[in-house]
């Protein structure tokens, strides 16, 4: 169980709001979070990650702590095993599909078989000026994937493929989240995103300062 009390000032354009959230997340389990634009949705996930930080906090995942602000504890993401999705995909520019797997993995049959999940194999010595959005898009789930992370976090993931490659990559990753043991938090805007997907759901929404 992840257990989640957290308070964070966030700048808006009616000026400072908080994001506020009290929470408990089943490990193993996917959940869509969601909420209004600008509502905090990615600062709550680089707040999970070990990204940043709130004012306030404390995370705890079947009792070890995450983060304790009041005793300045904040394990970094890598103690955390987390990855991140990010919606602009973070890419290396002057890497190649195959050397962002490299660098996230040693397991070479892992990466033949997210290659072949992903429908990436074609693209192995690609870089990623080379590729579609949608590529991109894939090349980024596939890097946090090969990591075999605790937790996953991702931010509108899936917003460049069309219906029927996201729905067969769903259909994969589900299977990978469960042999991994992975918890997945996934932000999107669409219900349809993460139909089959999501076991559960959060709202997230600012408060006023």
């Amino acid at each position: 169980m992840i257990d989640i009390s957290i308070d964070k000032k966030i700048k808006t354009y009616k000026g400072i709001s908080r994001l506020v959230i009290k929470t408990h997340i089943e490990k193993y389990s996917v959940t869509k979070v969601f909420g209004s634009s600008g509502s905090g949705k990615t600062t709550f996930l680089k707040i999970l990650a070990g990204l940043i930080s709130p004012e306030r906090g404390i995370i705890t995942v079947d009792g070890e702590i995450w983060l304790d602000t009041g005793k300045h504890i904040n394990l970094s993401p890598q103690k955390r095993q987390a990855a991140f999705v990010f919606q602009d995909y973070a890419l290396f520019p002057n890497m190649t599909v195959l050397a962002h797997l490299n660098y996230a993995t040693s397991d070479n049959e892992l990466i033949e078989r997210l290659l072949q999940i992903g429908k990436m194999s074609p693209f192995t010595a690609h870089k990623p000026s080379q590729l579609s959005g949608g590529q991109q898009q894939r090349l980024a789930i596939l890097r946090a994937l090969a990591m075999r992370p605790n937790l996953l976090l991702m931010d509108e993931a899936f917003s460049a493929l069309d219906d029927d490659l996201r729905e067969s990559l769903i259909a994969d990753i589900k299977f990978l989240l469960k042999e991994f043991g992975t918890t997945t938090l996934i932000v999107s805007h669409h219900a349809q995103e993460t139909a089959g997907f999501a076991d559960h759901s959060l709202k997230i929404e600012l408060e006023e300062k």
